[in-house]
């Protein structure tokens, strides 16, 4: 499937509400499946983690900030994707020992994708895990915080090394000079408080952003499921 493919398919699903608010992974036969089950599927097969090529995710937003920049209010989602695709689960504990990523790693995993709903519109962004990665610098981080560890059989990764990893990628000053959760706050106070004074700044920032995740985009309308030109 190329990416027009992968967004029609996730829409379709949408539409014929097979597929809601939550978590999914999308595999390589057109399957789609919740997050939730997939420790279950891998205990009947094992190999299903090699099928899985995209982690989706849906959403419902009031939010219009959301709605145009789905992306950079995902953030911890690349941490752990990043981590897992590399070969990487996390240490078990009481919150975590049911959920996918203590499974498996998913090395062939390709794409982030993200649906929001907002009023009668629903844009799907598709981006590519290892482009976005890269550009959030990612692979010097993570050699960084866990250093010879990364040519250790243990493939298990603690707490502590996993807050460093995304208190590094949110430090950095990638969106037009801003840190990752100051461009939340201002595309938040444009979108979503009306502060028509921070329009330059948006802007900028939105170039930064198609830079960093570049996002293959389609809008719907939800009453026709007709493109929305934009």
């Amino acid at each position: 499937m190329d990416e027009y493919q992968i967004v029609e398919r996730i829409k379709e699903l949408y539409r014929a509400e097979q597929i809601d608010e939550g978590v999914y992974f999308l595999l390589n036969d057109n399957r789609i499946t919740p997050t939730i089950l997939y420790k279950n599927l891998y205990k009947q097969n094992p190999f299903i983690n090699n099928q899985v090529i995209g982690y989706v995710n849906v959403h419902r937003t009031y939010n219009l900030s959301t709605f145009e920049f789905p992306m950079l209010f995902n953030n911890m989602d690349f941490r752990l994707l990043y981590l897992n695709k590399i070969g990487y689960v996390y240490e078990p504990n009481s919150i975590f020992k049911d959920e996918w990523f203590n499974t498996a790693v998913l090395s062939n995993l390709k794409y982030f994708i993200a649906a929001y709903e907002f009023q009668d519109r629903l844009a799907i962004e598709l981006v590519d895990v290892d482009v976005v990665a890269n550009n959030l610098n990612l692979p010097n981080i993570v050699s960084s915080v866990l250093g010879s560890k990364l040519l250790s059989k243990n493939n298990i990764i603690g707490y502590d090394e996993r807050n460093k990893i995304i208190e590094r990628m949110l430090s950095q000053k990638l969106f037009a000079g801003h840190r990752w959760y100051v461009a939340e706050y201002i595309v938040s106070r444009y979108f979503d408080e009306n502060k028509r004074k921070l329009s330059k700044e948006v802007l900028k920032i939105s170039e930064a952003y198609e830079r960093v995740f570049r996002p293959y985009r389609v809008v719907y309308n939800t009453k026709t499921w007709e493109q929305v030109l934009v």
